[in-house]
């Protein structure tokens, strides 16, 4: 199998248990280092389907190598290859099918509930009933709008478009599943300023300091198993 091409923009946003997460379904992968200067691959071709990472940038910055990532997408679906998206991912993947982005009504930081919507894709993609709830790490400032193409699978109490499908292949997700203890202390080390600063605003979709660095291991593992149902599905349309 080609491998899956991961796009990392920044160095916080790291792929993370991404990369264990497709160990274990034996998917091979190659990390694309914008954050690092190279460039965006002028084809989707050598890869068998492609994961775009987080980062503090916005869509509507348009910065130059966003719409190179577009392209790739388009790129991508033309060749009926499967695109993930994680935060800045999702919101990427969803302009590239037409819809807007803009701000969301407040920031959601650290840890919050999404809620998977009662119907069955949703059911298929997350491996679990519509109308649960899961505990997950957000950061982020932004949302989207759901493509007219696609479905919405998860949804929040703060921001109503938490995750969707394209075509019962592209997946994007605004949370950030992929995180890890390092990865979390990282975000707080190098970002804690704004959670505070949230916080100290009365703004409800921000957790503290404190409850943001509690059991990072335990909380981190059970996104985990909820991120590999959901590439588990994901891969079922990876060039072979």
């Amino acid at each position: 199998m080609k491998p899956v091409a991961i796009l990392q923009h920044t160095e916080v946003g790291a792929p993370g248990a991404v990369l264990p997460v497709l160990d274990s379904l034996d998917i091979p992968w190659e990390i694309v280092p914008i954050v690092d200067g190279a460039p965006i691959p002028a084809s989707a071709e050598p890869y068998s389907g492609l994961v775009l990472m987080g980062g503090y940038m916005g869509v509507n910055d348009r910065l130059p190598w966003m719409l190179d990532e577009i392209r790739l997408i388009h790129d991508a679906d033309a060749r009926g290859l499967p695109v993930a998206g994680h935060c800045l991912g999702s919101q990427l993947l969803a302009h590239a099918f037409g819809a807007q982005i803009r701000r969301n009504a407040r920031k959601e930081i650290g840890w919050q509930t999404i809620r998977i919507d009662e119907h069955a894709d949703a059911a298929e993609w997350f491996g679990t009933p519509g109308g649960t709830e899961h505990t997950v790490f957000q950061w982020h400032g932004d949302t989207f709008d759901i493509p007219a193409a696609a479905v919405r699978i998860a949804s929040s109490r703060h921001c109503a478009n938490q995750a969707y499908v394209v075509a019962g292949r592209h997946l994007g997700m605004q949370f950030h599943l992929e995180m890890t203890p390092e990865l979390i202390d990282r975000s707080l080390a190098r970002n804690g300023h704004e959670l505070v600063r949230e916080r100290e605003a009365g703004n409800p979709a921000v957790g503290t300091l404190e409850d943001t660095a509690t059991d990072a291991a335990g909380r981190s593992a059970a996104m985990h198993v909820l991120m590999t149902r959901l590439y588990r599905r994901w891969s079922r349309t990876l060039a072979r």
